[in-house]
């Protein structure tokens, strides 16, 4: 098992071991039906290369917080998440025409590129675009697939997994559902705040950290009182995590980001920081935005006349400041909160701000 420089788990290190070697015995098992079927799986090692890993960190610490046995193979279990986190990922960026994802190409980008060139080769062939749209939606099912795989092949006992098994089940239909409204808001053509804040419930709070912390929990045997309490830590945590994003997504250096700047208002996203601008601009303002917002072809002055208009409003300070709540919300529940390891307790600590402070 990877240890960091403490002499602790190495979160990051070990989930990429335990995807490489999962990764591994799927490329036997698909390319004995077909070669072709490589092209799926040297997809889906790119797409679980780097990342922060926040996923499975907050599952593996949920379950040091019950009194897991770091022995026991939380490692492999919490990997799970990691590739839900890429299912999403790659069925978003179909759904957003994103270009890019982690500073290359979009899982359907890259699958376009490749049958552009086979057809260049061969003179004929399907049309690249949607080749590369059904490919990667088939990668996102399979890496779907892959991680009910993943959680139920880890090694724990079958106790153990019952308990985790509604956890698991309630992320999916969570993050579909947070998928849905978000489609639905982007297609409404306008800013609601209520929906913009169920959003950011079910598309990131719960996915992102409430529930992989029950999910470790649930697997360390961890009782009601502390599933609860790791809630009040979870919920505005994941929040408050989701705000920061939304506020890179606009902001954001690409190198630090891995996306193009601005791309978030091309895409016309309907976020809380959206949704308090639209609410707060004066007329003048919301003309030029609704002129603007959303247009996939927004040059670096028309996106920085967005962002100013964003900070005129006070939008951005209106985020930093539920930033600000949230955190100090998931701060005070971890210290209520009956955690049985003190090293569980301090990761907790310290991940907070790994989520929450990211560079602007």
């Amino acid at each position: 098992m990877a240890r960091d420089v403490d002499g602790d788990v190495d979160v990051p290190a070990g989930i990429q071991q335990v995807l490489t070697r999962f990764l591994d015995r799927q490329e036997e098992r698909l390319t004995a039906i077909g070669p072709e079927l490589a092209e799926q799986v040297q997809a889906a090692r790119e797409a679980t290369s780097g990342g922060k890993r926040l996923r499975p960190s907050f599952c593996y610490w949920g379950f040091r917080a019950a009194g897991g046995d770091p022995a026991q193979p939380i490692l492999a279990a919490a990997a799970s998440l990691e590739m839900l986190h890429v299912s999403a990922l790659v069925h978003d960026d179909v759904m957003d025409s994103s270009d890019v994802r982690r500073g290359a190409p979009a899982a359907h980008r890259r699958f376009e590129a490749l049958q552009r060139e086979r057809a260049a080769q061969s003179g004929y062939g399907a049309d690249p675009v949607g080749f590369g749209v059904g490919a990667a939606i088939l990668l996102g099912d399979l890496c779907l697939i892959w991680a009910d795989e993943l959680l139920h092949t880890s090694g724990f006992d079958a106790a153990a997994l019952a308990r985790a098994e509604q956890y698991f089940d309630a992320v999916r239909v969570e993050v579909t559902a947070g998928q849905y409204l978000d489609l639905l808001a982007q297609a409404s053509g306008e800013s609601d705040m209520d929906l913009a804040l169920r959003v950011l419930r079910y598309k990131s709070a719960t996915y992102t950290i409430e529930r992989p912390l029950h999910i470790g929990a649930a697997l360390g045997g961890g009782d009601e009182r502390l599933i609860t309490s790791l809630s009040g830590y979870g919920l505005p945590l994941g929040e408050a995590f989701q705000l920061r994003d939304d506020l890179l997504g606009v902001f954001g250096d690409p190198a630090v980001t891995g996306k193009p700047a601005g791309d978030d208002l091309r895409e016309g996203k309907r976020t809380v920081l959206i949704a308090y601008a639209v609410d707060h601009a004066s007329e003048t303002q919301l003309a030029e935005f609704d002129r603007l917002f959303g247009r996939p072809d927004l040059d670096d002055d028309e996106i920085q006349l967005l962002r100013e208009i964003l900070q005129d409003s006070r939008a951005v300070q209106a985020c930093e400041d539920l930033i600000t709540d949230r955190t100090e919300d998931a701060l005070y529940a971890l210290d209520q909160a009956a955690i049985a390891d003190d090293v569980a307790r301090k990761a907790l600590t310290d991940l907070v701000v790994a989520a929450t402070s990211r560079v602007v």
